[in-house]
């Protein structure tokens, strides 16, 4: 079992080993009066978080609140399995997520749609939750979790519509999500700090998206807690990353779009010219060609190249 990893004062990170991967996704431990998570992963991963609390002496009855950023199964499929283990515990979650999660039936049509036979594998179980045990926080809102820490929720559209992130400021820091994108401490091992945008689908809107992390901007953050994976004291850095990156996804997917009419086609082709380009940037940057994390820069390039094309199709054209 891999040890979770302090990163600053209360602030403990757990690996989900998600889709059996290390360093996919997270799950942060704040190790207040009441103790929170933030992010669950998907069901299978509900081991993994009930081992390291184990490892940091936590009881799952300990724990008062786990939040989700957004509702996407990878950041909250496993929030009805990890509920059954925490009698004490609520859930909170956007106003937009809440249905889904009392009652997932069409979360859990819309991901067999996407990963068919592998769905039981990833995902199951996906459990409702009863709305008793549900809390809403709108933009704005804030959590008490002890006399010295408030957290602030902050609606943050972009990646999906049901996503806030959550503002910490005893660490001057943003639990992000997806909205800011995807960091690879993998990488950063390498001497490379590389960011990379997450246009998953099926509301992923690149004006939204800047307008989130312009509100990031003018809180002045020294640190962002990401979803996928880690924490970074590099803001101004993963910012600027994300927003050029972001230019060349929708560049690329616009090219695509232009030439390619199949859907299917033009997911394999948007995918295949942004991993190139990433490949060769990485190259560049003096990165080994077998390296492993080419992996897993594949798989969430074509979960961005699907979000791309569905975004161009929706808005006949996309952005301006």
């Amino acid at each position: 079992m891999k040890k979770p990893v302090q990163l600053t004062e209360n602030v403990f990170l757990i690996d989900d080993f998600d889709l059996s991967m290390p360093e996919r996704t997270g799950t942060y431990v704040l190790t207040e009066d009441k103790v929170t998570l933030i992010e669950t992963s998907a069901s299978p991963s509900i081991p993994h978080i009930l081992e390291g609390l184990r490892a940091l002496g936590i009881s799952p009855s300990e724990i008062s609140y786990i939040i989700v950023t957004h509702i996407h199964l990878d950041h909250a499929g496993g929030a009805g399995v990890m509920l059954q283990h925490c009698p004490n515990a609520k859930v909170i979650v956007h106003p937009k997520g809440a249905r889904h999660l009392a009652d997932p039936s069409r979360l859990i049509m819309g991901a067999k749609a996407v990963y068919g036979e592998k769905f039981s594998e990833l995902f199951d179980p996906i459990i409702a939750i009863p709305e008793d045990r549900l809390i809403i926080k709108g933009d704005g809102e804030t959590l008490k979790l002890s006399e010295k820490l408030t957290l602030k929720f902050l609606d943050t559209p972009g990646h999906a519509n049901h996503h806030f992130s959550i503002y910490h400021p005893l660490t001057d820091g943003i639990f992000s999500g997806d909205t800011a994108g995807i960091f690879y401490p993998q990488l950063d091992r390498e001497g490379i700090e590389f960011y990379l945008p997450t246009t998953s689908p099926n509301q992923f809107d690149p004006e939204k998206m800047l307008q989130s992390i312009s509100t990031f901007k003018a809180l002045e953050i020294e640190r962002i807690y990401f979803g996928h994976y880690g924490m970074s004291e590099n803001p101004i850095e993963a910012f600027r990353q994300v927003e050029s990156w972001l230019e060349v996804f929708i560049e690329e997917a616009k090219h695509v779009s232009q030439e390619e009419k199949n859907p299917q086609k033009q997911v394999e082709q948007i995918t295949q010219r942004l991993y190139d380009k990433i490949k060769a940037h990485l190259t560049k940057r003096g990165l080994a060609d077998k390296h492993p994390i080419y992996e897993l820069l594949y798989l969430d390039v074509n979960v961005s190249a699907m979000g791309l094309a569905h975004y161009l199709t929706k808005n006949a054209g996309g952005t301006k």
